[in-house]
């Protein structure tokens, strides 16, 4: 029931087709492989494989030819869902989040940006906390959260605007939004974004999210 409404609202997009649908996980990788959609939404909870390991296998680092993937997560019982984060998934969305979410978290993973929703993934991370000394990163004495030294992809520390960019991206606010807060333009905002992404060697806004909360850049209210 779930799939076929999820079918019937996005079919029902000028721009938005669904090739397939199927009801395992072992069947979503076989069939995403072989299709190559723009999307792949994925249930946390599937027979076979849940959605972790089709995460990992579609999109993770091993995989060939990587697809984007959304996770739909009933978030309540599924705090693990973390894991999709590290398992390369650019997006987030509840079951009970409405057309109009999933639409756009489709369209979102379709243009390569990510659905961060503050409903889901700014309490999700938030229950994360912090992990001081992790491989993600920590922080120095003036402040400024790196990686440590070799960390693949890591180029740097991130300066104190890009930082005020990540806080907020892990708040889960817009790009719009974050114009607003910090008084700047659009474009100068999309520049950190794309400053902060090569610094810290991830992939999309929900990696961000995921580095600032884990590192301690920005703490649960």
């Amino acid at each position: 029931m779930v799939r076929t409404g999820f079918q019937l609202i996005l079919d029902a997009q000028p721009d938005i087709e669904v090739i397939a649908e199927v009801a395992d996980g072992a069947a979503c990788v076989e069939v995403a492989r072989r299709l190559r959609p723009d999307v792949c939404l994925v249930d946390i909870r599937m027979p076979k494989l849940d959605g972790l390991d089709v995460t990992r296998a579609l999109a993770g680092p091993d995989a060939v030819d990587p697809l984007r993937v959304v996770v739909v997560t009933t978030f309540d019982q599924d705090d693990y869902v973390y894991g999709a984060l590290q398992g390369g998934a650019c997006g987030f969305l509840l079951k009970d989040a409405g057309p109009g979410l999933l639409v756009e978290a489709v369209r979102a993973a379709a243009r390569g940006d990510a659905l961060v929703s503050p409903s889901v993934t700014v309490r999700l991370l938030e229950r994360l906390g912090p992990h001081p000394g992790t491989a993600a990163g920590a922080t120095d004495d003036a402040g400024r959260l790196h990686r440590p030294q070799g960390s693949e992809g890591f180029q740097g520390p991130l300066t104190e605007r890009e930082m005020d960019v990540a806080r907020l991206v892990a708040r889960g606010r817009t790009n719009q939004e974050i114009c607003q807060e910090l008084y700047v333009s659009l474009g100068t905002v999309k520049t950190h974004l794309g400053s902060i992404q090569t610094k810290l060697g991830v992939r999309n806004r929900v990696e961000i999210a995921a580095w600032a909360w884990e590192t301690g850049a920005v703490r649960s209210r």
